[in-house]
């Protein structure tokens, strides 16, 4: 059993005997908006995305869970019996565990490793939502493009992004005719080669 975890062995052995195991392509919805949660996901394969919508129906990423992590917007709302908030969709072909939220809680009062595990993703969460505020309230929707196109290529390792002008629109709470325009002047400034469904980072 591969540790891609930050976690003891033991929390480990705990997490896949209580878990559901299930593997997902790219573009898989995993949690859509006002579902019930009941169970907790914890990526250990790929990475999925954040979203959410807003009343005029644009949606907005909010971060990315990686290999490692887990939603922790999923925390409060299954404690809680509430539905989601967001939704999440997988960006790269993913494997997920499906912690049940009674065990969740058990897991809370036997292990201090778990909670040590919820409280450092709740500290790096908190820390990417007031990135994006930032990015929102002060960058232009250009820096914020090259700067989502960058993560993107963090994410796969890759300088080849698989992605529309129209998804990376839904993705900053744009329009699509504005990410057009700016991956074009992008393009004449040699930062990008534009394909396809495709983009090289140069």
């Amino acid at each position: 059993m591969e540790n891609q975890l930050s976690v003891s062995p033991q929390l480990l052995e705990q997490l896949y005997e209580f878990s559901t195991v299930k593997n997902y392509s790219s573009g898989e919805l995993i949690l859509d908006e006002n579902a019930s949660i009941r169970s907790i996901p914890i990526v250990t394969k790929g990475s999925i995305k954040v979203m959410r919508t807003e009343e005029d129906g644009r949606e907005i990423l909010l971060y990315y869970i990686k290999a490692g992590e887990s939603c922790v917007m999923s925390f409060l709302g299954g404690l809680h019996g509430e539905t989601s908030k967001v939704k999440a969709e997988v960006e790269e072909d993913a494997e997920i565990l499906f912690l049940p939220t009674d065990k969740v809680t058990s897991l809370i009062k036997t292990n201090p490793d778990w909670l040590d595990y919820i409280f450092k993703m709740y500290h790096k969460r908190f820390e990417e939502l007031l990135d994006m505020i930032n990015e929102l309230s002060f960058r232009k929707v250009d820096d914020r493009l090259i700067n989502l196109l960058q993560k993107k290529s963090e994410l796969t390792g890759s300088k080849i992004i698989t992605a529309t002008h129209e998804q990376l629109a839904n993705e900053l709470g744009t329009a699509r005719v504005v990410v057009s325009r700016i991956l074009k002047t992008f393009e004449e400034d040699h930062k990008l080669k534009l394909g396809r469904n495709r983009i090289e980072l140069l």
